[in-house]
Order: C-alpha cells, then structure tokens, then sequence
C-alpha cells in the first residue's frame, strides 16, 4: 500500500483555498514525491513533484516572501 504522510495544511487567507502538503511514498518504491493538494470549495488541483523541484519551487517562493512587506516574519508563520 502506497504511504502519504500529511506535512502541513493551512487556509489562505485571501481566496480560501485549503493547501494541504503531503508525502507520497509508493509502494513499489522509486523517489518519494511532495503532493500538493489544493482545494477551492469543491475542486482540487493536485501536483506532484520531485525533490529538485521541490527545492527550485521552495527558493524561489521563500526569496519572493522575502521581498514583501511581513515577508520577514515567513518563518514564524504557523509555530
């Protein structure tokens, strides 16, 4: 049976999408990968990517966040 490991879920704030991350461990083995999932009432738009996407996704999110006015607070954002 394949295993996924919820990592984090939240709402944003604007829009209310539900984002849910998830890791998805196939049975069969090969790489794990990172499922996005998002929901927008009842519609869900799933990705799933690989680790050097993953990362190349996360850079460029996390220096955008940077930019912003309360982007230095990123990190802090659900403790």
């Amino acid at each position: 049976m394949d295993t996924v490991t919820s990592l984090d879920k939240f709402r944003v704030p604007i829009g209310n999408q539900e984002i849910e991350l998830q890791q998805f461990i196939f049975e069969a083995g090969g790489m794990p990968l990172l499922r996005t999932r998002i929901r927008e009432r009842s519609r869900f738009t799933i990705f799933d990517i690989d680790p050097a996407t993953a990362a190349r996704w996360g850079k460029v999110l996390c220096a955008w966040a940077a930019t912003q006015p309360g982007g230095a607070d990123v990190d802090k954002e659900g403790e």
